[in-house]
């Protein structure tokens, strides 16, 4: 396992959050966008095939790069460029800005992909604490997770993975072919990652219920694992999230995950917020143990 790189990566993204990368140095992220903007336009094609041949070759590109940088023997090195997968200060901000915003419509609009233009404050904060709980999945743990067990490789592999499902994932006309195979091999990286998110989010806002019954609301949702860290949050809240979201124009019949109130607060997306602290002094404080001890 790689404790120590996982701590410095850590603990960098906890200090310093998302770096503005100037000029020519381009965010690795925003270089694996750039990837998939040009394969699509040079080689797209209505067929499972072709999206195969887009993730394949992503993936050894990302491959062969994070390889040779993990040769690089400097753990200070690594650990700044897997600071790059871990989105945590980011998001946490990037909430927060919601509820603290002048113009919150404008805010979650940055951060979901429904309609924004008619949302409630209710609609406003639902949203937010939904993208909350689902983006720690992705941003937060999984990162953590392949951090720890494949370095940064593992690392990189998944934020391309990720990215991959996040641009040409969609199941509509355009992409049902094209990214289906990103979009399954994106809910495979994500499977545990999910659930280790959702026992988290109970652990650390110390709720049993939550514990016992976020898999039988998770499940409902139509992602096999963005529901489960989504009802966990809507449980230790007491909120019901989902229900009925406009996209596209189209509402959409979500079902309800939760039990509780339905009128959801801006105290309600600050409670969510606190994840955070608790999550940073967990996860700190139990790499320091297990590294004072592994030596």
């Amino acid at each position: 396992m790689y404790l120590e790189l996982l701590f410095f990566a850590y603990l960098i993204d906890f200090i310093f959050g998302e770096f503005h990368v100037i000029k020519t140095l381009y965010h690795p992220i925003i270089l694996f966008g750039n990837y998939i903007k040009w394969f699509e336009k040079k080689f797209y094609e209505d067929s499972i095939f072709r999206g195969f041949l887009l993730t394949i070759s992503l993936l050894s590109l990302v491959f062969i790069v994070t390889f040779l940088l993990s040769k690089i023997d400097n753990i200070y090195f690594q650990a700044l460029l897997c600071s790059f997968t871990i989105s945590s200060k980011m998001l946490y901000d990037s909430v927060k800005e919601v509820i603290s915003s002048d113009n919150p419509k404008h805010a979650i609009s940055m951060l979901v992909s429904r309609d924004t233009k008619e949302m409630s404050e209710n609609d406003i904060n639902k949203a937010a604490i939904e993208t909350y709980a689902e983006n720690l999945s992705d941003g937060v743990v999984a990162p953590i997770f392949y951090i720890l067990f494949f370095g940064i490789v593992g690392a990189f592999i998944y934020k391309a993975i990720n990215t991959l499902d996040s641009m040409v994932g969609y199941r509509n006309e355009k992409y049902e072919n094209f990214g289906k195979f990103a979009a399954k091999l994106d809910d495979l990286a994500n499977f545990i990652p999910a659930r280790i998110t959702a026992l988290l989010i109970a652990l650390l806002f110390f709720s049993k219920k939550a514990f016992k019954e976020f898999y039988s609301y998770g499940k409902k949702h139509e992602s096999p694992n963005a529901g489960h860290p989504i009802s966990a949050m809507a449980l230790v809240l007491n909120v019901s999230l989902g229900g009925p979201t406009s996209y596209f124009g189209k509402v959409k019949e979500k079902t309800y995950f939760g039990d509780g109130k339905r009128n959801i607060e801006k105290e309600d997306v600050k409670k969510a917020l606190d994840f955070k602290l608790r999550f940073d002094i967990f996860i700190l404080i139990v790499l320091s143990f297990f590294l004072m001890f592994s030596k």
